[in-house]
């Protein structure tokens, strides 16, 4: 059997925002590493798995497998599944859990099939399933890991895949924090007939989706057996993703190697430590800071709008909220030559 070592392909940006250049730096491939080519050891630092959650074990479960598999001490996912729910359950390994914040602020879609309690013509159930677009009010459900309070979230699209008797099938994206239990509950009120959620699947949780180097539990027991016993890591690479693919969806600065060490030690990023940057970001927002080799350094809050920082030559464009690079990676100013 020939096995076939795919390295994941790493986007400057999910969105597809342009890149500024500031300058024309090129980085020196004497420090750090590109994410794609560290070894199998670094990524179970600094790896994540996209995991196809199987029915009936708790997300908390799924991630204790994942460490007992990889014989890991430290993991982490990226947003409560209920039990029943299946899908994409995106897990950090080691030190990348530093990242797991930026994903369960990101929006996430699901494949609903929602049982009726009584017969309703299909118009009126696309019609309402119309009207739950947008800002809509929910309070969480009783079993909930959050206190039921009323609250604002946003669904972004949803769409009607199929209706068979009593039975719909939906997609929807919604903001982080959406319970699908939750809206056909009201959909069903809405529609005076009563509805619960029978299935419920995540396609897609921030950049990770189905169709992102999905793999269940038993491809990684059996990629790792495989290594282990084959001596073959190709298994193993092609589930363990680099971390910088959990920040794709955010906006991007790209730093000069001589900018690298002072930001490891939480110091701000000034404006002539850039090299270019994805011209998408407000004053405010989270930001992923990566070397030019695309490793991620840390993650910061502008102190900039992107579009006036063509225009500034000193000053701070954003502070470290997070460091995740080990200080040490890239030499200090007066030690780079």
């Amino acid at each position: 059997m020939t096995l076939i070592y795919t390295p994941p392909k790493l986007s400057l940006d999910d969105n597809l925002a342009p890149i500024v250049e500031l300058s024309s730096d090129t980085t020196d491939y004497r420090w750090g590493k590109i994410p794609t080519e560290r070894s199998i050891e670094e990524l179970l630092d600094y790896g994540i798995i996209n995991i196809d959650k199987p029915p009936r074990p708790t997300s908390h479960e799924v991630v204790s497998y994942v460490k007992k598999i990889l014989n890991l001490k430290k993991a982490g996912h990226s947003g409560t599944l209920d039990p029943l729910v299946t899908g994409v359950l995106p897990t950090a390994l080691g030190k990348a859990t530093k990242i797991l914040g930026t994903l369960l602020l990101a929006a996430k879609e699901y494949v609903c099939n929602m049982r009726l309690h009584k017969d309703v013509d299909e118009e009126t159930i696309r019609g309402m399933m119309n009207e739950y677009v947008g800002d809509i009010y929910q309070r969480p459900p009783f079993r909930s890991s959050v206190k039921r309070v009323l609250r604002i979230r946003t669904v972004y699209e949803n769409k009607v895949l199929e209706i068979k008797n009593r039975e719909v099938l939906f997609w929807v994206k919604s903001q982080a924090g959406f319970y699908v239990r939750k809206y056909a509950h009201d959909i069903g009120q809405s529609l005076s007939c009563g509805a619960h959620m029978k299935e419920l699947r995540r396609v897609k949780s921030g950049p990770f989706s189905e169709n992102n180097y999905l793999a269940t539990l038993h491809d990684l027991y059996d990629a790792y057996m495989w290594s282990k016993e084959e001596n073959d890591e190709i298994p193993l690479r092609n589930i363990i993703l680099p971390m910088e693919m959990g920040v794709t969806h955010l906006p991007k600065i790209f730093v000069k190697d001589s900018s690298v060490n002072s930001l490891c030690h939480g110091a701000p990023l000034a404006i002539p430590g850039v090299s270019k940057f994805t011209n998408n970001f407000s004053k405010g927002a989270l930001v992923g800071i990566f070397t030019l080799k695309q490793e991620l350094v840390a993650l910061g809050e502008a102190q900039l709008d992107s579009e006036n920082l063509k225009d500034i030559n000193q000053g701070l464009l954003a502070s470290v909220k997070r460091v995740v690079m080990e200080s040490g990676t890239y030499p200090s100013k007066k030690k780079d030559t």
